[in-house]
């Protein structure tokens, strides 16, 4: 389940509380009339099987409720409600399959900034991973992939792809376009910091680390692992279940690619650069066409029931349009005149 708080105009509040006390996944509906001050208006609130919220996030957003007020979601946690149980079995599908987009576009949206801790993280790990190359030590190399930020940025390329969203795009390329050169350039740096005050570690080649060989050696399981791991990752994100998501960042190998770019260039070891450049490249490439794949398959599952939701007698009975969308085409609530609003 999860928690919803609208506030909504007073004049608007009798179509929202009709949409939601038709719908049988709704439940716990709450009135607070007058309650919001800035904006002023109502406070509606309650709780939505998961499977439903973007639906019916819809509906309140062809009532133009985020233009003239707000809606809040909330995951909650545990529910102990027969009511809830009702809703829960009146919603079509299995709650842990529920996508909801408002949701997957706030991560989305908040992982993309090109913040000053991102591009830190991006050289930290780039650095863990130089040192792990120059020790042959598959624990520093799992380490940085832990600590590289750059999946965020990568999922949400994939969404602004499936949704059309230029900004998102622009802002998600940008911070790997940036990364990944700031971080490369800290593990040259560092490289070169290390040869140059002879610390390089006794029998190291940067050809030959049999332990994190397969850093520049990128084969047909490269591509493998890194569509499954973007599959993953991109479900792990629309599903709310972060637990999967660190799995996801030790089965690719991007920043350690990223950092055995610099650590080959500082020793002018170029075939490894070569290498190093192809695996990265790889991964970007598996990672952005597997999560824009899994991302497209749960999208047309959500237009589907969308679809079929327009033809739902709770949006007639807000008076919202049957079989189609209000805003779709083109046309907007229109605030009724004053002195006529609906009092509850």
């Amino acid at each position: 389940m999860v928690h919803l708080r609208i506030v909504v105009p007073s004049y608007q509040s009798e179509h929202v509380l009709d949409l939601l006390g038709h719908m049988a996944s709704v439940c716990n509906l709450i009135f607070l009339e007058r309650a919001a001050r800035k904006p002023e208006g109502d406070v509606i609130l309650c709780d939505v099987a998961r499977e439903e919220a973007s639906v019916i996030v819809s509906d309140l957003r062809e009532l133009e409720v985020d233009i003239e007020g707000s809606i809040a979601i909330e995951q909650i946690d545990s529910t102990i409600s027969v009511a809830a149980d009702a809703a829960e079995r009146a919603a079509v599908g299995g709650p842990g399959d529920a996508v909801v987009w408002e949701e997957v576009e706030a991560r989305t949206s908040e992982s993309t900034e090109l913040s000053s801790n991102y591009l830190l993280f991006m050289a930290l790990a780039c650095l863990i991973a130089s040192v792990g190359i120059l020790l042959d030590s598959p624990i520093l190399i799992v380490g940085a992939m832990i600590v590289g930020p750059e999946f965020g940025p990568i999922a949400g390329l994939c969404v602004a792809v499936v949704q059309r969203r230029r900004e998102v795009a622009r802002r998600s390329f940008a911070a790997l376009a940036i990364g990944f050169p700031i971080g490369i350039t800290a593990a040259f740096l560092f490289a070169l910091a290390i040869r140059g005050v002879d610390l390089t570690p006794e029998g190291f080649a940067v050809d030959e680390h049999p332990l994190t060989d397969f850093i520049s050696h990128p084969d047909a399981f490269s591509f493998i692992v890194a569509s499954f791991a973007g599959a993953a990752g991109v479900l792990s994100l629309t599903s709310a279940k972060s637990g999967a998501l660190i799995g996801v960042l030790v089965s690719v190998t991007t920043i350690p690619a990223a950092a055995n770019i610099g650590v080959a260039a500082a020793y002018t070891e170029w075939s490894e650069w070569g290498g190093a450049m192809l695996q990265l490249g790889v991964n970007l490439a598996a990672i952005l066409i597997a999560g824009i794949a899994t991302l497209y398959v749960q999208r047309l599952l959500y237009t589907r029931r969308r679809r079929a939701h327009l033809h739902d007698t709770a949006r007639e009975a807000a008076g919202l349009p049957l079989g189609h969308s209000r805003r779709a085409d083109g046309s907007a609530y229109s605030r009724p005149p004053a002195g006529t609003e609906s009092p509850r």
